[in-house]
């Protein structure tokens, strides 16, 4: 491929070469878009993920034909473009390289024919079938028409030796740093992708692409795949810290919204609560043993009999809903119910949908692409659900075409990609298959948008796509089974779901399958005995305290119940100790709810690799079993058995500790504060009782008194402990909670500072109000490792603490 023409105008730099077009287009100085296709003009598609793509007029690039290659450069990004093969080098400002494509130049793309399946919709050519993972409807197709033509897309890199790259979303085989690695981009149960890849080299890349694809490391090259796109279309994004990274990616794909505050409590969930007494009488037993508690969740079959998907209350088993709102609300506990997008045959939600048109090839799942389908859902739910006062939605089976879940024996991964990507080809144009979630997300966003401003959108969903998150959406990681190996595995699969822009992951604490049925692959967890085995007590405390520092904190599966008192009783290890972290979690309550602010208005990230942190040093980069939470927490979770096997079979020679990374600088053992010199593994105490957690030597860390729900005691005193060492800051955030009058300026910030040399912390001037907020705040001002407290009256304006060493 030669270059053969350069055109430089208002939007940007178009190269015309013996094989295609190409356009570079720059977004921010730091963003730049690029296209390539070999039709005589670019295709204008409208695209689902990127908001906000167009030129900014103020941005200034220059344009240099230099021997041998052209130079496209902003004040941060150059761009080189090798005039015999288009091959691109991308530089910083310094012209240090980032990465580039190989000499003989890195896109190709291949002409494909994309058909559309035309169905027999009888009742009778219907397939019907009921799997552990819910309704599945099956259409006998009778031909495949041709579409259109469009394109398989191929994006080559030659990535650096010391180069550590991260994110593609979260799946269920733990990769950490993903060199040298393989990955299908399918939407699929514990599969949620996300086309976003981070390097440590100082750059993101965004593929603004909806179709299945691959990503490679190995030894079929260095690449991403894409499966039908009417274009390559691509964003690369330099930053080169992963926070300004991550703000490049939501100035496209858009901002987080702010969460409620009770949606950082704890959440409770099993599979499943039958009834309102049994929801009730179980957030009462909470309230009896003042045990934190903010949701409890209603998972599949709220609905009537076998009416799938109905989004109604079944009249028997929640007679007033209205009431059973009422009586939650009074225990100050919140209710999130379980929709799904597939609607089996007999209610009126399957037959609205039905008589308008709105059902896909297999007459059961709606079509999340058209908005008046989107419109209608929304109603139903609203209509049956939301008006009843319910507070969150759970999305489940948002890969509503997932067809390997049978059978004793897991498929092969090329089995599985082939089995999951040919069912939903089937159904919804293959260009956007990856899509589903994220349009399904956007209705029920903009339909509870449009109906109240008094709650924020909660939708937890099981699937997830770029720019998902501006939708108010928490992904969860799947039905995940009972073991020490997946446990481990989920560390890194949440890590690199957020270091792709969207913010919010968690997991069922303690899996989702727990027991194990020999002829189903996927239910194979390690305890037969549920919660009677101490086995599976101990992996679930683990699993316990790893969920205590996730941006959703909640406990779900089947098998075995999960509330607290099914582990133990009071004065016991196992029971104390998963009260000792659950009023932790409220405790931090002040710290968490503030990061949350710092995501909505900083595009920040709370649950952060290593590399966010300390991208340069190369001994962070396979991590895979700790992680930063916001800027104090060192998180190192115990991924391994030390008491107990299966069966309750009682384990010896285990030394209760676990080896931790500390970077470079200074750290305090959150449990003694005792003070560690960091750039060195050290050996870390880790009995049932202690997660290995620390503190980063120049972090103040708010919190809060115990409480039962995040909203209780407004008023109470906020700890203020200062983690001296260095200079320190932190800005504290609050709001009304559960509102969007944060979004015309309704919240308050107060930054906080420590000044390392004069031992002074300053706590800064209010900046903004809301309605409730506490004029006067009390502060109680403790430096770690050292004894006393200082009570600090504060009404909005700066106060200076000196501290004498």
């Amino acid at each position: 491929m030669k270059l053969e023409q350069v055109h430089s105008g208002a939007d940007g730099v178009r190269l015309e070469t013996t094989e295609g077009i190409m356009h570079i287009a720059f977004c921010t100085p730091g963003i730049a878009r690029i296209r390539y296709t070999l039709n005589s003009e670019l295709s204008g598609k409208a695209s689902l993920v990127v908001v906000s793509r167009p030129v900014a007029e103020d941005i200034l690039w220059t344009v240099v034909d230099q021997p041998g290659h052209l130079e496209i450069s902003t004040a941060l990004l150059t761009i080189q473009v090798d005039k015999l093969t288009c091959a691109f080098s991308y530089r910083d400002a310094e012209g240090k390289l980032l990465t580039k494509e190989p000499s003989r130049g890195g896109k190709t793309l291949e002409r494909t024919e994309v058909y559309h399946t035309v169905f027999d919709v009888s009742a009778d050519k219907v397939e019907i079938g009921q799997g552990a993972d819910g309704l599945r409807a099956r259409a006998e197709a009778i031909n495949r028409k041709l579409d259109r033509q469009a394109y398989h897309t191929k994006l080559e890199f030659e990535w650096q030796v010391d180069e550590a790259l991260y994110g593609l979303g979260s799946h269920e085989e733990g990769m950490m740093n993903l060199r040298g690695r393989h990955q299908y981009l399918y939407q699929q149960n514990m599969k949620a992708v996300v086309p976003v890849l981070v390097s440590t080299r100082g750059y993101g890349i965004l593929v603004d692409s909806y179709s299945y694809m691959t990503f490679h490391d190995d030894a079929f090259g260095s690449y991403l795949w894409t499966d039908v796109d009417e274009e390559m279309d691509y964003y690369f994004i330099y930053g080169p810290e992963f926070d300004q990274i991550i703000t490049g990616i939501r100035h496209l794909t858009g901002e987080a919204p702010m969460l409620p505050k009770w949606s950082y409590g704890y959440v409770q969930s099993k599979e499943r609560y039958i009834s309102q007494e049994e929801l009730i009488a179980t957030v009462q037993e909470y309230r009896d043993r003042a045990l934190p508690l903010d949701c409890i969740v209603l998972d599949w079959q709220s609905w009537t009999g076998n009416l799938w998907g109905q989004k109604t209350f079944d009249p028997d088993r929640f007679p007033d809903p209205s009431q059973m709102m009422q009586s939650l609300h009074a225990l100050n506990a919140k209710l999130m119910v379980s929709i799904w997008p597939i609607m089996g045959a007999g209610g009126d939600n399957h037959q609205e949908m039905s008589e308008r048109g709105f059902l896909l090839g297999n007459q059961a799942t709606y079509d999340t692409f058209r908005e008046e389908a989107r419109e209608l859902y929304w109603n139903q739910a609203n209509t049956g659900l939301f008006s009843h006062g319910i507070d969150a939605w759970w999305c489940d089976c948002t890969e509503p075409f997932e067809a390997d879940w049978k059978g004793a024996v897991k498929p092969e991964p090329e089995q599985r990609m082939l089995i999951n990507t040919a069912e939903s080809k089937r159904y919804l144009d293959p260009g956007v298959i990856n899509a589903y979630s994220l349009q399904h997300s956007k209705g029920i966003y903009e339909g509870q948008r449009s109906t109240s401003a008094d709650k924020r959108v909660v939708n937890l969903t099981r699937s997830a796509f770029a720019g998902q998150h501006r939708y108010g959406t928490i992904t969860w990681s799947g039905d995940i089974a009972a073991n020490w190996e997946t446990l481990r595995k989920q560390i890194a699969d949440g890590l690199n779901f957020c270091v792709t822009g969207s913010p919010y992951w968690t997991l069922d604490i303690g899996a989702f399958f727990v027991r194990n049925h020999k002829e189903q692959w996927f239910w194979n967890g390690d305890y037969d005995e549920g919660v009677a085995d101490f086995g599976y007590r101990e992996l679930y405390v683990r699993w316990f305290q790893l969920g205590a520092f996730l941006p959703m904190f909640r406990s779900h599966g089947t098998d075995t119940p999960r509330e607290v008192w099914r582990f133990g009783e009071e004065g016991e290890m196992i029971y104390d100790t998963l009260v000792k972290y659950l009023k932790l979690r409220y405790r931090l309550m002040p710290y968490i709810y503030s990061l949350a602010g710092a995501v909505a208005h900083r595009s920040y990230t709370m649950l952060r690799a290593l590399a966010f942190d300390y991208r340069e040093d190369v001994r962070v980069h396979p991590i895979d079993d700790q992680f930063m939470f916001g800027p104090a927490f060192l998180v190192a979770p115990v991924t391994t058995a030390m008491y107990y096997g299966p069966g309750s079979r009682e384990l010896q020679g285990f030394n209760k500790q676990r080896s931790v990374y500390l970077p470079a600088g200074e750290w305090y053992d959150y449990w003694s504060d005792e003070r560690i010199g960091g750039g060195l593994m050290i050996e870390a105490k880790a009995d049932l009782e202690t997660l290995p957690l620390f503190v980063r030597a120049g972090s103040i860390v708010p919190v809060g008194p115990e409480i039962q729900y995040a909203d209780e005691q407004p008023e109470a005193v906020i700890g203020i402990k200062v983690y001296s060492g260095m200079d320190a800051s932190f800005t504290l955030y609050e709001d009304e909670g559960d509102s969007y009058n944060y979004e015309n300026g309704s919240y308050s910030m107060i930054e906080m500072k420590w000044c390392e040399a004069d031992r002074i912390l300053t706590i800064g001037k209010r900046v903004g109000s809301y309605t409730g907020m506490q004029a006067v705040r009390q502060f109680a001002v403790e430096i770690a490792a050292h004894a006393g407290r200082f009570l600090v009256s504060y009404q909005g304006d700066p106060v200076a603490v000196r501290v004498e060493s």
